[in-house]
């Protein structure tokens, strides 16, 4: 287990477990926590976000990669997330389903000035672009609450993977 662990090994481990923001397990670890029970990290991390402002949150949300967008094609997707869009088998898109996902990636960021966040764990390319679909017409207040859900489920997704390879 984790024991005597210091800030920056901290955040190295857990860093990415919000999108490309390290914020989030530094406050974390400045609470106290220090890692030995990875579970135990899903709450207070949780806590972090939900209690940071509007423009911190806006920011996490805008940290996420486009689904099946550039930088997969690109290959410049942080490991997580390409491993979970893979899991959806976002790499294997047909050339019509590149294109649906190119344009309703747009067509969202544009409503919405964030990008579409799913957390794709036991979807596949069907149910994601249907989703996507779905959730295109929420309101914008909706649409932000729901995108933040589904960071905290990709979150403890993450959490609940280390905590299984840790032992």
């Amino acid at each position: 287990m984790v024991a005597d662990i210091s800030k920056s090994r901290f955040v190295s481990r857990f860093g990415g477990i919000y999108e490309n923001s390290p914020w989030v397990a530094e406050q974390a670890w400045d609470q106290g926590l220090d890692g030995s029970n990875v579970l135990a990290l899903i709450d207070p991390m949780r806590w972090i976000v939900d209690h940071s402002g509007r423009d911190r949150k806006l920011t996490l949300l805008r940290a996420h990669p486009d689904l099946a967008g550039k930088l997969a094609v690109s290959g410049e997707l942080t490991a997580a997330s390409a491993s979970e869009q893979a899991g959806a088998g976002l790499d294997q898109c047909s050339p019509e389903e590149f294109a649906a996902f190119q344009d309703l990636n747009e067509t969202y960021k544009d409503r919405f000035r964030f990008p579409f966040i799913l957390a794709v764990k036991g979807h596949d390319r069907m149910s994601i672009l249907a989703s996507f679909r779905e959730r295109i017409g929420n309101a914008a207040g909706t649409e932000f609450q729901t995108a933040l859900e589904q960071v905290h489920r990709i979150a403890r997704f993450r959490l609940e993977t280390l905590a299984t390879e840790q032992k």
